[in-house]
């Protein structure tokens, strides 16, 4: 580990410590780390955002805005046919003395 961090040139003079190798570091070069956010890492040991903390991706658009059915939808009385209700028994007539 160098005694010595040179840090001329840079946005400031300060100097910090990577959580997690424990090398010295000029103080820009840290950023978070993905998984852990109150770490400040070096480049070497960050890790990459996990996929599984990222929001879902959204459903997909699947059904059109402004359908239509290929059928009409107003219905006349011409278009409305009553169903023809017949009684089942469960035995003929002939069955009936």
């Amino acid at each position: 580990m160098p005694i010595f961090l040179d840090t001329e040139n840079r946005p400031t003079l300060a100097i910090a410590v990577c959580d997690r190798c424990h090398f010295k570091y000029p103080w820009d070069v840290l950023t978070k780390d993905g998984n852990q956010f109150g770490l400040m890492v070096c480049p070497k040991c960050r890790d990459p955002i996990d996929p599984y903390r990222l929001p879902p991706p959204p459903p997909d658009r699947i059904g059109l805005k402004w359908a239509r059915p290929d059928v009409p939808i107003s219905a006349t009385s011409a278009d409305v046919v009553t169903p023809v209700v017949t009684p089942s028994y469960p035995f003929d007539d002939a069955d009936v003395d």
